[in-house]
């Protein structure tokens, strides 16, 4: 049994999980509050520096929130922080990166025919361009330029799309719009440990001291906070794309990211306005229902890009090894008969019109590529092929386990 493979791929579940989890909590949180501030009521008699007010129920009880602008006049015995919920996303994003882009990445990050690069360039590349995405948005939005909230907003959009069409030049389809997503996220949770957290830590020791706070260090976090709003929902699609190759694995993937991002503000200036009483724009869904037909047009469109090999001679070593392997020619052919009508350039099953997320496996060297997630689908596991649709023999699936583990015992 090859153990490596196995608990390489529990730990991929385990953060995967782990990101879910925290994510929801991030999200959950950040869009309760932006609700919660834009219903804020203002009236006569409300204690001296708050801003509004709100009556809630929920789970048989009322709640009465109030918002002070500042801070309120002196410190509150408890206070809770909301930040770990951002931190752990994070974290537990960038393990994800580490375990399926880094650990993985002649297979999911690098593609030789959109650049040749070796796996350590690739890596550097990435974590390069994400610690660039935050440097370069936190000093223009400390810049005058950045005063201007609706001009930086258009200016941030024109720069992440210019990522995205510099990612899609670099890394494979897949890892293009999942990097994309990384970039934003970073920028996302930067804010919160870098901007948000720091300027109202300063406020709470001010209040400590007994001097009163400086209300700019509010109005710099609810301008990031507002910033990571509007961001949120285009980051989940990002996360997401790579289990859906008609948005990735196509010639025109980074201008469909860039149609998501305008999206997903579209849906949250919906949400905020509806929120703020300031009526329900339906306009904004007619439009995003516009834009989404033409992502659609986009992705059925000519030049899908293939992110495997077709020469063996060019396979990684790990790769090259199991192919060359004892039974490596029967576990081929048995691949090719059982799963190739699916996982086909052009797939020849009803109903499916591109390769499941994106693999190809019709040459022996794009089998050999791809050999552990074979290994774990459909020899450690029956996940593959699905419903056990093209009848795979168990004999079959024993004979791809002792190819597989025997090239690994062989290292």
């Amino acid at each position: 049994m090859d153990y490596y493979a196995i608990i390489l791929s529990w730990l991929e579940f385990a953060a995967r999980w782990t990101h879910v989890i925290t994510a929801i909590a991030w999200i959950g949180s950040s869009f309760y509050f932006i609700a919660l501030d834009l219903g804020l009521r203002k009236r006569e008699g409300l204690p001296e520096g708050v801003h509004g007010e709100e009556w809630q129920v929920h789970g048989g009880g009322f709640y009465h929130i109030r918002k002070y602008m500042v801070a309120p006049a002196e410190m509150p015995e408890h206070l809770t922080w909301f930040k770990w919920e951002s931190y752990s996303t994070w974290l537990s994003g960038f393990a994800m990166l580490t375990l399926v882009y880094y650990a993985r990445g002649d297979l999911f990050l690098v593609d030789p025919q959109v650049m040749e690069l070796s796996l350590p360039a690739a890596i550097g590349i990435s974590l390069a361009s994400i610690a660039f995405g935050w440097i370069a948005y936190d000093l223009i939005c400390k810049s005058r330029f950045g005063d201007n909230n609706t001009r930086l907003m258009l200016f941030l959009y024109v720069v992440l799309v210019g990522m995205a069409w510099g990612y899609a030049q670099v890394f494979s389809g897949r890892a293009a719009l999942l990097h994309l997503g990384a970039f934003t996220a970073t920028i996302m949770t930067a804010n919160v440990f870098f901007i948000i957290i720091p300027n109202q830590k300063i406020v709470v020791a001010d209040l400590k001291a007994g001097r009163t706070p400086d209300p700019k260090y509010g109005r710099i976090a609810k301008q990031r906070s507002t910033h990571n709003n509007y961001l949120t929902l285009p980051v989940i699609f990002l996360m997401l794309s790579n289990h859906y190759p008609l948005a990735f694995a196509t010639k025109y993937n980074w201008i469909i990211a860039s149609l998501v991002f305008l999206m997903g503000v579209l849906i949250r200036h919906y949400f905020n306005s509806m929120h703020g009483r300031k009526g329900r724009p339906i306009w904004t869904w007619i439009v995003t229902a516009v834009i989404f037909v033409v992502i659609v047009w986009l992705s059925t469109q000519p030049g899908v890009q293939s992110e495997q090999s077709e020469d063996v001679s060019s396979l990684p070593p790990a790769a090259a090894r199991l192919a060359s392997a004892d039974g490596f020619s029967d576990v081929s052919d048995i691949v090719m008969s059982r799963c190739a009508m699916c996982h086909a350039q052009e797939p020849g099953w009803p109903g499916i019109v591109t390769p499941p997320r994106g693999v190809v496996l019709e040459t022996e060297a794009q089998i050999a590529l791809h050999g552990p997630q074979i290994y774990l689908q459909a020899g450690r596991s029956h996940a593959m092929p699905p419903a056990n649709v093209s009848y795979m023999e168990p004999a079959e699936r024993n004979q791809i386990v002792a190819w597989f583990e025997g090239a690994m015992r062989k290292k």
